[in-house]
């Protein structure tokens, strides 16, 4: 059986980070088979309180019952595809494995699909809370910048609904319920992004 060589630096940098999950320290010293590009860096450790993630109105475009789905790309789905993703926790760190996130918002033109579930779906959480959504980049539309909306509760929880805004958007500036405090971060290629919720 091969083993992967892994430099000595390399590894007494990972034990160093902090506490990375088992699950992070194999991605980040990567498998057998596996591309450089491919590997993730150890999520930061968290530690201390932390305060939860400010809630937003629903807006008027909710629809009950969305469908379970990580994707919302269909045929014809027309914009900027990009995936993103993040983890559930508790104000003290632990992730909240099994949340509920409910995903809803405008398509590439600025318009809401309200007679279907175009661009709706929600998921459930991983046992580290991970979520993972494939899309597409929002449009605006008058009076509202680039922006998802989505609810988010823990099993037997109180639902937090709240929305996502995309940093240096000129619109940000004139939306009245913009909050940099609820700001994606962006991938260089921006076609990723990250957004990490917290549940009181």
């Amino acid at each position: 059986m091969r083993t992967r060589r892994v430099s000595h630096a390399r590894r007494a940098f990972l034990r160093q980070s902090g506490a990375v999950p088992p699950t992070l320290l194999l991605l980040a010293l990567g498998r057998p088979g596996t591309s450089r590009a491919a590997t993730v860096l150890p999520t930061p450790a968290c530690t201390g309180d932390h305060e939860s993630t400010p809630r937003q109105t629903a807006g008027p475009f909710f629809l009950p019952r969305s469908p379970e789905r990580a994707s919302l790309l269909e045929p014809g789905t027309g914009g900027t595809r990009i995936v993103v993703t993040g983890r559930v926790m508790s104000t003290r760190c632990q992730p909240v494995p099994g949340a509920l996130l409910d995903f809803w918002y405008a398509d590439d033109a600025g318009n809401y699909d309200v007679h279907g579930y175009r661009l709706r779906g929600h998921q459930f959480a991983d046992s580290e809370g991970r979520y993972r959504l494939e899309t597409i980049v929002p449009g605006v539309y008058p009076g509202r910048t680039r922006h998802f909306h989505v609810t988010v509760q823990a099993p037997n929880g109180r639902p937090l609904t709240t929305q996502m805004y995309f940093p240096g958007e000129r619109q940000n500036a004139q939306d009245s319920l913009y909050d940099r405090r609820l700001l994606l971060t962006i991938d260089g290629d921006a076609h990723a992004a990250r957004f990490d919720f917290v549940l009181a």
